[in-house]
């Protein structure tokens, strides 16, 4: 049987809801997706951007939802069988309400995390190094926004050691009622970089927004910087302005508090070597890749700051496994030789672009193999976008990759950058992309898929991963 998350009395206190019908035991879980729902959980009947979740109501009951939290305005519109409810005036306003309340609840020590690039690899990470010392809550995939920071921590069980809560944002002032709802004891901006920037003016408008996890500190709480950025004058001020007591940096920049001091990058991890406030250290990362290895040195200093064992959670450190659609790997059987997929196609920008490209210049390539980049429009990047991608063309020389396939309107500037330089197709559309690209391969390749979200480069994973045996386990 599962533990109990949460009581129906307590629901109803934390939601100041009523119930209509009679609970039988108490919820387990939370859930806003029918189709991934257990048994006993509450399913809050979310209103998202395609559908709202009222209308599916009958389907949690049908598969075991213990309650359902609806809207009063719904209550005469439901269908079907809907089981108890649980009814408030608005749905997400009553998640809010008991996000606030699993924290109070709890004694755990929270880290939030936000940043341009890299923020759910190093949620992951602080997962990982944090559960060497206690019990972990950490946000599922990448649920950072207005819904998905309040069902994290409503996930959030009493006797958590410690949570880690990721914080995005696409336009300014969306953090701050997100962090004020978290209460962190750390917050960490591992980067600021140019994302979003159809909703900024400039990047230092992207710092401003970042800085907003400031807002939501803990008396005497710690904020962790990256030194490496170039804003990190700018995100100092910030912090001071916020009233930030503590200030810890990371990075390779002398001065840094936790400061790399050596790195060797392989194909499949990286091995350091820091000082983390104070503590020498040697550090095997699991997950390859500088930035990884860079984001590394917040997360050890998040861990020494909340209290965890230091030691554990570097040699922990070890079983990172890089996110699916954010570096993960995979082995694919072609005949004499293997082909190694690298999947990058959860998001695009420039930094996370380049950071990719850097990946793929590292892979270790067999026979007669090449270095293949799938590359796709990097989307909401404002009146500079179309330079942003030109701009992506040293790289690409710089880090010889041997074949580049683009795909989208805003690629066609990159492809006529590279003519000549570096062979590369172009299509409109991934889908116009993927036979050639399946009959381009040979043994001993390792591909590189990237794009925005928006340009469903998943396609491309999910065909390769169905034509193609897989010979190991992701992160292989």
């Amino acid at each position: 049987m599962n533990q109990s998350l949460w009581t129906i009395e307590d629901l109803k206190t934390a939601m100041s809801a009523r119930l209509l019908g009679d609970v039988a035991n108490d919820v387990t879980g939370l859930s806003i997706d029918t189709r991934t729902l257990q048994k006993d959980e509450a399913y809050f009947a979310i209103k998202g951007d395609v559908h709202d979740g009222h209308k599916f109501v009958a389907n949690a009951y049908a598969a075991g939802a213990g309650v359902s939290v609806v809207s009063e305005d719904w209550l005469d519109k439901l269908t079907g069988e809907t089981g108890p409810l649980l009814i408030v005036q608005d749905v997400l306003t009553a998640l809010e309400d008991l996000g606030r309340a699993a924290r109070a609840r709890t004694k755990a020590k929270i880290v939030a995390v936000t940043g341009s690039v890299g923020k759910t690899t190093t949620k992951e990470a602080l997962r990982t190094a944090l559960s060497a010392s206690g019990k972990v809550h950490a946000a599922v995939a990448s649920f950072n926004n207005h819904w998905g920071v309040p069902l994290t921590l409503a996930r959030m069980p009493e006797d958590t050691d410690f949570g880690v809560i990721e914080i995005g944002m696409n336009h300014p002032g969306e953090i701050t009622p997100l962090v004020k709802m978290a209460q962190p004891h750390v917050a960490i901006i591992n980067n600021v970089a140019a994302v979003h920037l159809g909703a900024f003016k400039d990047v230092n408008e992207i710092a401003h927004a970042k800085a907003e996890i400031f807002n939501g500190l803990i008396e005497g709480g710690t904020a962790i910087l990256n030194a490496d950025d170039e804003r990190i004058a700018l995100q100092r001020d910030l912090a001071d302005k916020a009233g930030v007591e503590n200030i810890v940096t990371f990075g390779e920049a002398d001065g840094a508090d936790v400061h790399m001091d050596k790195l060797v990058l392989h194909g499949t991890c990286s091995c350091l070597t820091a000082n983390v406030l104070g503590d020498e250290m040697v550090v095997k990362v699991g997950a390859p890749g500088r930035h990884i290895a860079q984001n590394a040195l917040a997360v050890l200093a998040a861990c020494k700051l909340m209290g965890a064992d230091l030691a554990k959670s570097g040699l922990a450190l070890a079983d990172l496994e890089a996110v699916k659609g954010r570096g993960q790997r995979h082995r694919l059987a072609h005949r004499d030789e293997r082909i190694v997929l690298i999947d990058e196609s959860y998001n695009a920008n420039p930094t996370s672009m380049r950071a990719a490209l850097a990946l793929l210049a590292a892979a270790n390539v067999k026979g007669r193999g090449r270095r293949i980049a799938v590359m796709g429009d990097m989307l909401e990047l404002g009146p500079t976008s179309k330079e942003l991608h030109v701009g992506l063309s040293e790289t690409v020389i710089e880090r010889g990759i041997d074949k580049v396939f683009l795909a989208g309107p805003e690629m066609q500037s990159l492809n006529e950058a590279l003519k000549g330089k570096v062979d590369t197709t172009h299509a409109e559309k991934i889908d116009d992309l993927i036979e050639g690209i399946k009959a381009d391969l040979i043994g001993g390749d390792v591909i590189m898929a990237k794009a925005s979200l928006g340009m469903a480069f998943a396609r491309l994973i999910d065909d390769l991963l169905q034509t193609y045996e897989i010979e190991s386990a992701p992160g292989a």
